[in-house]
């Protein structure tokens, strides 16, 4: 799955109009929470923690208009806990997010 800004910059702009210091902090809030949810997911030991990192990073992309991402995460939930695949695709679409930020 190939990393697609579009649909998030459009989903920001349209929810902050054109101030770009706006957006840029939105961004970065969005880096940092699905950081911390890919995080949870490498780290989760049981089917529950799992799901629920995989819940709340679909979530977040949503929000966001990630929806390349959103995708993985649902994947993910569907998926077998701590299937490493999915965790390696998930980790890179998001390092295509951070390298536009």
């Amino acid at each position: 799955m190939a990393y697609d800004p579009g649909t998030m910059d459009i989903a920001l702009s349209a929810a902050v109009g054109p101030d770009a210091d706006l957006l840029a902090e939105l961004r970065l809030a969005f880096l940092e929470s699905a950081e911390r949810q890919v995080d949870l997911l490498a780290r989760a030991r049981c089917d529950a923690n799992w799901l629920m990192a995989g819940l709340r990073l679909k979530g977040l992309c949503a929000s966001f208009g990630a929806q390349d991402l959103a995708a993985l995460a649902d994947e993910a939930i569907a998926g077998a806990p701590g299937d490493p695949a999915i965790q390696r695709r998930i980790a890179a679409v998001l390092a295509g997010y951070q390298a536009q930020a």
